[in-house]
């Protein structure tokens, strides 16, 4: 079972995101690439993170996956925040434009993701990473399949 199931047994999609956050879970991906769910709301999520050298590739800049795990926690999020307690999600597919290289000396990072349509069956939202100061560093697109849990 989830953690995100775990912690809200019976809950809507958004109350277990929130409860997630609350008690200050971390699932192994968020541990290992170091960045957290900070915000939920109605079809929104919000995941930041600092990236450095524990994400850089070879070419001394930060991994794009780095950037892709952000956006699709992002993305798979804010659906989740639409489903009820009997629903899941998995991503079909994800779409990532790299805007602008990132080092460690971006900073601190969001990845804000917003459904832009949900039906019985399908999802699709959407995601940009921004730093403070509100630039572009990545934007990326998503599929995701609903289905019951």
């Amino acid at each position: 079972m989830s953690m995100i199931k775990e912690i809200g047994r019976g809950l809507s999609g958004l109350e277990q995101l929130r409860a997630f956050i609350a008690a200050g879970q971390r699932p192994g991906i968020a541990v290992s690439l170091d960045f957290d769910l900070i915000e939920a709301d109605e079809g929104y999520a919000v995941f930041a993170g600092k990236p450095g050298p524990h994400a850089y590739n070879p070419m001394g800049v930060v991994h794009g996956g780095y950037s892709a795990a952000l956006l699709d926690s992002a993305c798979g999020c804010a659906v989740h925040t639409r489903l009820t307690a009997q629903q899941g999600y998995t991503t079909l597919e994800l779409k990532v434009a790299y805007h602008k290289a990132m080092t460690e000396e971006t900073g601190l990072v969001r990845a804000e993701g917003r459904v832009r349509s949900i039906g019985r069956r399908v999802a699709f939202a959407e995601a940009s990473l921004i730093d403070v100061q509100g630039r572009l560093y990545a934007s990326a697109t998503s599929t995701l399949l609903v289905m019951d849990a």
